[in-house]
């Protein structure tokens, strides 16, 4: 018997006048409640046993060539699945749209029994409230995934990016912190986004947070984890960081500088925000930014390579991939 499939999301969506409890599964796949795509198509209207109604549509001889005339009865196969104890049956996400198109394509072709037309009409309603294309992002709305779906591309484009002692400082920070940083640049905070802009997010991220700890710290951090022979460092830099002071900086240079986001218009206003907060912070250094901003937050103006630090060499690298992509 294989693994028991888990509910990890759940919410409904709202079509017309019909609500369907929605979920998102472990391995995730999009499930529709099979009684809630029942009520939806007024299958179980007047009976006590509608959860085996929709089998028994999808079996009618009239209807078989549209329905599986792109799918298979395997496409159309109960989900079982569980909230904790709880099993409930259901269908993959997409499966309602296949049922609306077959019906409404019948409708076209052969007479249709009284039962039949009834779900037709129902059936154009439902298309009305959504498209083929829309229906996962409808799922995904609505049980909150989408968020978490983003964040997850995001964790494994920074483990590529941050050195494997900060990443587990790295997992605590929020999504509103990288969602603020992608509307700073206009950018999507979509998969696809993320994947365009790695090496410039992971290099701000360390500027922004990493390095702002209080002066000796990361030195001191990197002292006391002495690096093996094979090159690793024997603790993580997290490990060392104590309960009471050094974990509660952390997370006060994140929210810090997640208002410092918020208050931001673009990355130029960021960049100037932050210029100042440094300088208040340390009293005389000047914070040394390797491009002017104009107002749009596109870099000018680039200052010459060979008077950076090797940092902001880096950073330089960084802001020419953001302009370049």
């Amino acid at each position: 018997m294989g693994s028991k499939r888990v509910i990890t999301h759940e919410s409904e969506i709202v079509l017309g006048d019909s609500r369907i409890p929605c979920f998102v599964l472990d391995d995730g796949t999009r499930v529709l409640s099979g009684h809630g795509i029942q009520r939806s198509l007024t299958l179980t209207e007047g009976r006590s046993d509608g959860g085996s109604r929709l089998g028994t549509i999808l079996a009618q001889k009239t209807l078989e060539p549209f329905i599986y005339k792109e799918k298979t009865r395997a496409d159309y196969a109960p989900i079982e699945c569980y909230k904790g104890n709880q099993k409930i049956s259901g269908y993959e996400a997409t499966v309602l749209a296949d049922i609306c198109e077959a019906f409404l394509e019948a409708r076209k072709h052969i007479t249709l029994s009284s039962r039949q037309q009834r779900v037709a009409d129902q059936c154009e309603i439902l298309m009305r409230g959504f498209a083929r294309v829309g229906i996962i992002a409808l799922v995904d709305e609505a049980t909150g995934y989408q968020y978490e779906r983003e964040n997850d591309a995001l964790q494994k484009i920074l483990k590529a990016y941050i050195s494997e002692e900060l990443m587990p400082w790295q997992k605590r920070f929020p999504d509103i912190f990288y969602r603020e940083l992608f509307r700073l640049n206009s950018w999507d905070f979509t998969v696809k986004g993320i994947k365009k802009r790695p090496g410039v997010v992971g290099t701000w991220t360390n500027k922004l947070v990493y390095e702002q700890l209080p002066p000796g710290v990361l030195d001191e951090l990197k002292r006391k984890t002495p690096k093996t022979p094979k090159g690793n460092r024997k603790h993580k830099y997290f490990q060392l960081l104590t309960d009471d002071i050094g974990e509660p900086h952390l997370a006060g240079q994140i929210n810090k500088i997640i208002t410092l986001f918020q208050l931001s218009d673009n990355m130029k206003h960021m960049w100037q925000q932050f210029e100042k907060l440094t300088l208040r912070q340390h009293g005389y250094e000047q914070l040394e930014l390797p491009y002017h901003f104009d107002e749009k937050g596109h870099t000018i103006a680039p200052i010459e390579e060979s008077t950076l630090s090797d940092f902001n060499k880096n950073l330089k690298k960084a802001l020419d991939y953001k302009e370049q992509n």
